[in-house]
């Protein structure tokens, strides 16, 4: 009979990568410190645009400046990743990342207070991230071992709702301490962190017994033309979309925090990190997710119970009477939900593109796969950010929520294979 500290060691994230792949744990150290200072950011743009501005929807105008370039730029830059170093490629797209966050601390630190320059800085800055995480995602699969992929992207998972948690928690408590400057200040210094972790890589060349194609057009097409015949790989795709364009409630925060639910960016901060909580409980008790076979089906399930949480948030913003103290701290915990819920589907769709995706490909299918999974938010921010206007934000989130569920099950009903999906016999 297997003892419990053993049985509780199994339900436990596996820790194995750090301890057995040097060049992943570096990556993964810089990439969570750096992990923070992004999330802070992201959640401080928002604020001060909204300080700006007073709209959400101006709110949700940044995820058209963030979306635009990085749809142009992410499907090209999974092209380069495949033609370069992977290593250097990463480190470039780094520095430039970095760039930014010391220019919006700047433009805090000046008083500058204009909308159109933060609009422009983001939009940089997606730019280079468009680059940045294709590489690094496709680095994961080539340091390392196949069995080890599903335990990798959860400790990257974790640490990334970790960043999520702990960011917007941050921002609140910094914007409404010490004001804007003081959290972009914290985002320019934490990212040097992610620097160094990418440093410490070995060189990652192209295979020299592959083609190498030259980025371009036509290396671009030939990566989604891949895609177009790898149902499973396009399936995990559309699940992610049905779940972040429909569903993704961050861009209602700063209303709430204003008027429904008050208590401004402090508010703000904790919706956030609500989320964040149950992606960082899901990625602690994961040890046994290495074990599933139908990924796919998981996937779907997940994504159903994302929907489902997101809806309920909605209903009760729009049932719960106003001042009530429980209000807030119910919505959090179906944020958690969600959040968790989304972990999960995120590491199965993470270990099915990287196995089923041949490495001379892996950069251009990451290139998609960042399209969908930071695009998809962005867009989400100004589909939930319009209908917040209109209908206001309760009513905006139950609508969303109930869209991503129906839109996941059509998806399960026209591609069934996808619900058989086997981890040890992966097919695309």
């Amino acid at each position: 009979m297997t003892s419990p500290p053993v049985a509780r060691r199994r339900f436990l994230a596996d820790t194995t990568p750090l301890r057995e792949v040097p060049a992943f744990r570096w990556l993964w150290i810089g990439q969570s410190l750096a992990g923070i200072g992004t999330q802070l950011t992201v959640v401080t743009v928002g604020l001060q645009v909204y300080a700006l501005t007073s709209s959400t929807f101006s709110v949700g105008l940044v995820g058209v400046f963030a979306l635009v370039p990085l749809v142009g730029l992410g499907l090209y830059g999974g092209a380069l990743v495949d033609a370069h170093d992977r290593r250097r490629v990463a480190l470039l797209a780094s520095v430039v990342l970095w760039v930014v966050s010391l220019a919006i601390a700047a433009q805090a630190w000046w008083h500058v207070d204009s909308v159109e320059l933060l609009y422009g800085l983001v939009a940089v800055q997606s730019a280079a991230f468009a680059v940045n995480n294709p590489a690094r995602s496709a680095i994961v699969p080539g340091i390392v071992p196949r069995h080890l992929l599903p335990a990798a992207n959860a400790l990257s998972g974790t640490t990334n709702a970790i960043a999520l948690t702990v960011g917007p928690l941050l921002a609140g408590f910094l914007v409404g301490g010490w004001g804007f400057q003081a959290a972009y200040t914290v985002d320019a210094v934490t990212f040097v962190a992610a620097l160094a972790g990418v440093w410490r890589l070995p060189p990652m060349p192209p295979d020299a017994g592959e083609e190498v194609r030259r980025p371009g057009l036509r290396s671009v097409l030939e990566g989604i033309a891949f895609l177009g015949t790898r149902p499973n790989i396009r399936a995990t795709f559309l699940a992610d979309l049905c779940a972040m364009v429909f569903a993704m409630p961050r861009v209602l925060y700063p209303a709430l925090g204003a008027v429904e639910l008050g208590g401004g960016a402090r508010t703000v901060g904790i919706l956030g990190a609500g989320f964040a909580v149950g992606s960082v409980l899901a990625g602690l008790f994961s040890g046994r997710l290495g074990a599933v076979r139908r990924q796919g089906a998981f996937v779907v399930g997940c994504v159903v119970a994302y929907g489902a949480a997101v809806a309920a948030f909605g209903l009760v913003l729009v049932l719960a009477p106003d001042g009530a103290d429980w209000k807030l701290w119910l919505c959090v915990v179906l944020l958690a939900a969600s959040g968790a819920a989304d972990a999960v589907s995120s590491i199965f769709r993470g270990t099915i593109l990287q196995v089923a995706t041949p490495d001379a490909l892996r950069g251009r299918l990451q290139g998609v796969f960042i399209v969908v999974v930071a695009g998809g938010p962005r867009l989400g921010d100004l589909v939930l950010g319009s209908a917040a206007d209109g209908i206001g934000e309760g009513f905006a989130a139950l609508a969303g929520g109930a869209a991503c569920v129906a839109g996941v099950l059509v998806l399960a009903n026209r591609q069934r294979g996808f619900l058989r999906y086997d981890a040890r016999h992966p097919t695309a």
